[in-house]
Parts: C-alpha cells; sequence; structure tokens
C-alpha cells in the first residue's frame, strides 16, 4: 500500500514539474478557447430556443450585410472572389485614388 502512495507522489512531483514549464501564454490561449468554447454552446442553446422564422430574418440581413460590405470595400475572403467579383459588376464600389 506504501508503495502505491509513493509512487503516486512521485507521479505527482513530475506532474507538477512538467505543469511548470508549460509558459503561462498557453495557459492564457487555452483559457480563452475555453471560454469560446462555453460562449458558443451558450449562444447555439439560445439560438436553438428561438424562433425559425426570425432566425432566418436575421441570418439573411446579416449575411447580406456581409456581402454587400465586402463588395463595396473589396476586402472579401480569398475563397468569396469570384462570387463578388460578378456582383461588383452590378453593384457600387468604393472609388479608390
Amino acid at each position: 500500500m506504501k508503495l502505491c502512495f509513493a509512487a503516486s507522489a512521485a507521479g505527482q512531483v513530475v506532474l507538477s514539474e512538467t505543469l511548470r514549464k508549460i509558459p503561462t501564454e498557453f495557459w492564457w490561449k487555452a483559457g480563452g478557447v475555453a471560454a469560446a468554447l462555453i460562449i458558443v454552446v451558450v449562444g447555439f442553446r439560445k439560438l436553438a430556443k428561438m424562433n425559425r422564422l426570425m432566425l432566418g430574418v436575421g441570418l439573411f440581413l446579416g449575411g447580406t450585410s456581409l456581402g454587400l460590405h465586402w463588395v463595396y470595400e473589396r476586402n472579401e475572403p480569398k475563397w468569396a472572389t469570384p462570387v463578388v467579383q460578378i456582383l461588383a459588376g452590378f453593384l457600387p464600389t468604393k472609388v479608390r485614388n
């Protein structure tokens, strides 16, 4: 029985030494990721209880707003460039000097 406790204590010392060697920056990033995950899960649970029509209208308006901003400013991501290029022929874009 004492051997088991000794092995356990030795394992804890090694683990605590290993954890101390990990930079603080990693722990801040890990905490940020954990907090973001919790926020996303809570947000999805709230959206699941929401009226589907209102959710659809909100997503449509948000997506349309983002798309129009990309067309006007021409700061879209690379994967959206083909569609934005076509839409830029019909919609106004920012005049660059």
